[in-house]
């Protein structure tokens, strides 16, 4: 079995990720090729963890991947949570995860006034009414109150994202004021067969941790959503078959990496400012291999926030933020915080011309 220490492990991690070890791809697609999916409540965000993976992308290359090219769709899967993930995908993760996910609702629906009559009609209001083209959320509400339903508060967001989990619509194309739309998947997404039952919840593990490993089973469980009981069995079978590698982790053991996961990492001063929500911190269930755990309240502040970090190979060093200049400013563990002018005080402890590249890129990305 293999021996990993915390920062061999970090190591691994991070360079499977794709935020450190100078591993970095050349696309959008590839990007999520390598991570299967980026968090996406907040679309800069999503955007900004598709940048820190990626070499020489632009805002406007995320935009065009969710839009004109289709090969990147947002979308409800893991946790229930909005991803990016690569739109061949799309069909296969949203049958495993979305039974779940629409049995989980129903109490809502229910608290809504949303009965099987109202459910109906909103599914087929938000089916006629997509056959025009793209509409927002407000133009798919203004269809339902034309039709009778009571469209207030959550009662849209709701039916269309019910829509959305039954494979009837799905995330378009972002309008130029940043307004998300939704189409037809029928019409939108690649008519691509993928896993299915068994097969699936395999796939999804084998590609969980081909960018998350070393992980346990309770990392996976946790972030798909999917529940221990629903994944050990297929855990063990990825384990028996060969396609992943138990490993030990700090001398813990119930951990394991993908087959052929490289060896022998070494440290090269790998600066990355991560976006808020990475899934770099949010794939796992135990953090204190990327995160020390006296800086756990900086990371995770409350609320349900996840602040943008900033990583130097696979370990968190600090936070970031943009100003009211839109400039960088960095709150590093070992030093003061800095002013707007996006030079740490204290950045001679980090690779500082990766660091002033780093944030020299994010507005390079944004102003594409």
């Amino acid at each position: 079995m293999r021996e990993l220490g915390p920062s061999e492990g970090r190591l691994l991690r991070a360079w499977l990720q794709g935020v450190g070890g100078d591993r970095r791809a050349p696309s959008v697609p590839e990007v999520l090729e390598r991570c299967l999916a980026v968090q996406a409540q907040d679309m800069r965000a999503a955007a900004l963890g598709l940048r820190v993976r990626g070499s020489g992308l632009t805002e406007a290359d995320v935009y065009l991947a969710l839009g004109a090219a289709r090969s990147v769709v947002r979308g409800w899967f893991m946790r229930g949570t909005l991803y990016l993930v690569p739109a061949r995908d799309a069909g296969w993760l949203r049958e495993l995860l979305a039974p779940r996910l629409l049995r989980r609702s129903e109490r809502r629906y229910r608290e809504l006034g949303l009965g099987p009559a109202e459910l109906a009609l909103g599914e087929r209001v938000i089916t006629e009414a997509l056959a025009d083209g793209p509409l927002t959320r407000d133009e798919l509400a203004a269809r339902m109150t034309e039709a009778g339903l009571h469209a207030s508060g959550q009662v849209p967001f709701h039916l269309v994202r019910r829509s959305a989990l039954f494979g009837t619509a799905c995330f378009g194309p972002v309008q130029e004021d940043g307004s998300a739309t939704y189409v037809l998947a029928k019409d939108w997404l690649p008519d691509s067969a993928g896993p299915s039952g068994t097969d699936a919840v395999r796939e999804l593990l084998r590609r969980y941790l081909a960018a998350h490993g070393p992980a346990t089973v309770a990392d996976f469980a946790t972030w798909s959503g999917l529940g221990l009981p629903a994944v050990r069995s297929e855990w063990k079978y990825l384990l028996g078959a060969g396609l992943t590698e138990p490993c030990r982790v700090e001398g813990q053991d119930e951990y394991a990496l993908p087959a052929g996961a490289p060896s022998g990492l070494e440290p090269t001063d790998d600066v990355r400012l991560l976006p808020a929500y990475d899934n770099y911190l949010v794939g796992f269930a135990d953090r204190r291999l990327s995160v020390e755990p006296e800086h756990a309240r900086m990371v995770w502040p409350g609320g349900g926030q996840i602040s943008p970090t900033v990583v130097v190979d696979g370990l968190v060093r600090g936070v970031w933020r943009r100003d009211r200049t839109r400039a960088v400013a960095l709150d590093l563990f070992d030093g003061a915080p800095e002013d707007a002018g996006g030079k740490a005080p204290n950045a001679e402890a980090l690779n500082a011309e990766a660091l002033d590249a780093e944030i020299r890129d994010i507005s390079r990305f944004l102003a594409a």
